[in-house]
C-alpha cells in the first residue's frame, strides 16, 4: 500500500489487532449480524439492499454490489479521502499506539497540499482550544460567558463542543499564529486571518463573537462560526470554504452525536449549530445539523448509513417547510422511516426549549414528529386552493400519486380513508384510480429498466474462473494448497488479476508469511488487487481443506488452458491456409492433434 514501507511491519501489525474492524466501520455504517459477518448499507453507492459485508474474523469488508473492499486502512482512505500514512496515524490514535516522529514529521504529507491540510487543521485545532481559554478565563472572556450564561448554555455543553470567545482586537489571534510560526498564509485561506489590502498585514476576522468550532466527521476542527455580541454585521460569521472545510460533506455535531445515533438507530436533524448545542443540553444527543443549508447528498448519505429513523426538524415558516420538503425526498427510501417534526410558528428548536423546556420539547416535538406522508399532505396542500373544485381534483391526485410509492398496504387504506372522509369520496373510486396510476408507475419503472444496460456483476462466471476463484481463496488460507498450486499450475491463470494474485502470494509465503488474509492484503498497493483479496476472502467456504476440490479445481484451469491453446492454434492455422502457408498449416494442424491428444488425457485421469 501508498506509504507502507514507510512504516514498521510490526506497528502496522499492531494497529491492525488492536482495533476491531466492526466498530470502526460502524461509525460510518448502520451493521446488522448475520451469521459470522455484519451486513449494510455499502457507504460508497447507492442501494436498497445490503450488500456489504465486513468480516471481524478476518479484519476485512467487501461489498458484493460494487466490488469495494479491504481492511481498516483502504477503509479508511476510501471514506475519508485519506493517504494510507494519514489513515495509520488516524487509526494509530485511535489505538493510542504511537507510530513515532520518524512517521509523523518526515515521511508524512509528502504532498504539498496534504502539508497544507494537515497545518491548517494544526492551526485550527490550536486556535480551538485558545478560543476556549479566552472564554472560560475571566480576565478576558466575561463578555462571552455572560452572553452564554443570559441564552441559559451550561458549563457541560461549552465544553463538549468546545464553544470559545473572540476577544475584541484586531491582532490577538494573529500575534499565536505568528508566535507558533504558523504559515499565515494558510489560515488566511480557511478565513480565520484576512489581509490588508493597504499595506498587506494580516488581521482578526473573528472579534467580539462567540465561538463555536466546526467539525468533520472525525471531531478535527475545520472551520469556525461566530456570533457577534454587538452590532457587527454579519450576525453570524462563519468560515468559507477551504482545503480541509467542504460544507456539504459536513453535518455539525455529527461526531458527538454518532454514538448516540447508533444506539437508538435514529438521528435528529436540524438547521443551525445553536440549535444542535440546545438539543444536545435538552437531552436529544443524537441531534445533527446541516448547518442552514440545504441537505446534500452527502449529508443524507451519512445520515442513512447510520440511522433507520430520521427525524427532520426544521424552522415552520415558508423556506423550513420547502427545505423540511427537500430533505425528505433526499432521505427516503432504503427502508427508512422519516418523520418531520413540527415547530410552532416563529420558533426555532433554541427558542423553543428556552422557552418550554427539554421534556416539552422531547414529547411536544420530537415525540410528536408527522410520518412523512402526513407531511407530504399538508404540504400539497399549501399549494392548492381547496375551495376550488379544480384546485381540489388536483390536490387529490397530488396525493395519490404520492400513494403510488406507499408499500404498505395498511398505511395506503388509511390515507385513502381520510381524503373518502373529507372530500366524500368513494375508497371504491379512491382505490381504483390509485391502482390505475400505479399502473402507469410500473410501467414507465419497466420501460426504463428495458433502456437501461444489463449489469455486468450478475453474470455467471464460467466454470474454470471459478476453479480459479476457488483455488486463490483456499491458497490465501493455506500455504500447503498454495505449494501444490504452484507446482501443479504455476502463473497459468487466465485472468490477469489472478496470474498477479498467485504470484504475489507464492512470494509472500516465501518470505516465511503465515496465512493471513488481512497481512497479505496489507502489503498489496493495487486497489484491484486488494479488492480481489477481500472478495475471494469472504467467498462462503467449509474450513475443512477437501483434497478432491483442490484436484478438481487443478484440472479445469488445465483444460481450459489446453483448450484455449487449442483454440489459438486453430485460429492460426486457418490464416496459414488462406495466406497459402500449407507448411506452416500442416505443422500447426500436428501440434493441435498432439495437444488434443493431451487435453483427452488429462480429461480422462479426471474422469
Amino acid at each position: 500500500m501508498h506509504g507502507y514501507l514507510q512504516l514498521q511491519d510490526q506497528v502496522i501489525e499492531e494497529i491492525r489487532k488492536s482495533l476491531d474492524i466492526v466498530d470502526v466501520i460502524g461509525n460510518y455504517v448502520q451493521l446488522k449480524k448475520q451469521g459470522k459477518n455484519y451486513i449494510g448499507l455499502c457507504p460508497f453507492h447507492s442501494e436498497r439492499t445490503p450488500s456489504f459485508s465486513v468480516s471481524p474474523d478476518k479484519q476485512l469488508y467487501h461489498c458484493f454490489g460494487c466490488g469495494a473492499g479491504g481492511n481498516l486502512f483502504t477503509f479508511m482512505m476510501e471514506i475519508e479521502g485519506m493517504t494510507f500514512t494519514e489513515a495509520a496515524q488516524s487509526l494509530a490514535d485511535r489505538a493510542h499506539i504511537d507510530l513515532g516522529p520518524s512517521v509523523s514529521k518526515k515521511n508524512a504529507f509528502r504532498n504539498p497540499n496534504d502539508q497544507k491540510k494537515k497545518q491548517t487543521i494544526e492551526g485550527l485545532e490550536l486556535l480551538t482550544k485558545f478560543y476556549h481559554y479566552l472564554l472560560t478565563t475571566a480576565k478576558y472572556g466575561a463578555p462571552g460567558m455572560r452572553y452564554l450564561e443570559e441564552r441559559e448554555f451550561n458549563q457541560e455543553m461549552i465544553e463538549r463542543f468546545r464553544i470559545g470567545y473572540a476577544v475584541d482586537r484586531w491582532d490577538t489571534v494573529t500575534h499565536l499564529l505568528q508566535k507558533r510560526n504558523m504559515n499565515l498564509q494558510y489560515m488566511a485561506d480557511a478565513g480565520i486571518i484576512a489581509q490588508r489590502g493597504f499595506d498587506n498585514k494580516y488581521f482578526d476576522r473573528f472579534r467580539n463573537r462567540i465561538i463555536f468550532p466546526i467539525f468533520n466527521m472525525r471531531g478535527q476542527p475545520v472551520a469556525f462560526g461566530g456570533r457577534t455580541l454587538g452590532d457587527a454585521k454579519p450576525k453570524y460569521l462563519n468560515s468559507p470554504e477551504s482545503d480541509v472545510f467542504h460544507k456539504g460533506s459536513i453535518l455539525y455535531g455529527f461526531h458527538l452525536a454518532r454514538p448516540e445515533i447508533r444506539k437508538r438507530s435514529q438521528a435528529v436533524l436540524l438547521e443551525g449549530y445553536v440549535d444542535v448545542v440546545r438539543a444536545h443540553q435538552a437531552g436529544v444527543t443524537c441531534s445533527v445539523a446541516s448547518m442552514g443549508t440545504s441537505l446534500t447528498e452527502a449529508q443524507a448519505a451519512a445520515l442513512k448509513r447510520i440511522a433507520d429513523t430520521i427525524i427532520i426538524c426544521y424552522d415552520s415558516d415558508t423556506a423550513g417547510i420547502e427545505a423540511s420538503f427537500r430533505a425528505a425526498e433526499m432521505l427516503q427510501g432504503d427502508g427508512k422511516v422519516i418523520k418531520i417534526a413540527k415547530m410552532p410558528e416563529g420558533l426555532d428548536p433554541d427558542d423553543y426549549i428556552r422557552k418550554f423546556g427539554g421534556e416539552r420539547f422531547k414529547s411536544d416535538v420530537i415525540g410528536a414528529s408527522q410520518t412523512l406522508m402526513t407531511f407530504k399532505m399538508n404540504y400539497l396542500r399549501r399549494k392548492r386552493n381547496l375551495s376550488d373544485e379544480g384546485d381540489r381534483l388536483l390536490y387529490i391526485e397530488d396525493v395519490l400519486r404520492e400513494l403510488t410509492a406507499q408499500r404498505r398496504a395498511v398505511e395506503r387504506d388509511h390515507y385513502l380513508r381520510l381524503l373518502s372522509e373529507e372530500f366524500s369520496i368513494s375508497m371504491d373510486s379512491l382505490r381504483k384510480q390509485l391502482q390505475q396510476m400505479t399502473v402507469k408507475v410500473q410501467r414507465r419503472d419497466k420501460k426504463r429498466m428495458r433502456v437501461a444496460p444489463l449489469v455486468s456483476s450478475n453474470r455467471i462466471p464460467p466454470a474454470y474462473e471459478m476453479a480459479e476463484r476457488r483455488l486463490l481463496a483456499r491458497m490465501m488460507r493455506s500455504r500447503e494448497v498454495s505449494d501444490r498450486v504452484r507446482d501443479s499450475l504455476g502463473g497459468s491463470f487466465t485472468s490477469e488479476i489472478h496470474q498477479a494474485l498467485a504470484a504475489y502470494l507464492y512470494a509472500y509465503y516465501e518470505q516465511g508469511n503465515p496465512p493471513d488474509e488481512g497481512l497479505f492484503l496489507q502489503k498489496l498497493d493495487d486497489p484491484a488487487l486488494q479488492r480481489k483479496v477481500t472478495e475471494l476472502s469472504l467467498m462462503p467456504m467449509s474450513d475443512q481443506v477437501d483434497e478432491q476440490e483442490i484436484g478438481d479445481c487443478i484440472n479445469q484451469v488445465i483444460k481450459h488452458a489446453k483448450a484455449s491453446l487449442i483454440a489459438e492454434k486453430e485460429r492460426q492455422r486457418k490464416e496459414a491456409e488462406q495466406g497459402g502457408n500449407y507448411e506452416q498449416a500442416a505443422r500447426l494442424l500436428s501440434e493441435i492433434i498432439d495437444a488434443k491428444k493431451r487435453l483427452s488425457q488429462v480429461q480422462t485421469e479426471h474422469d
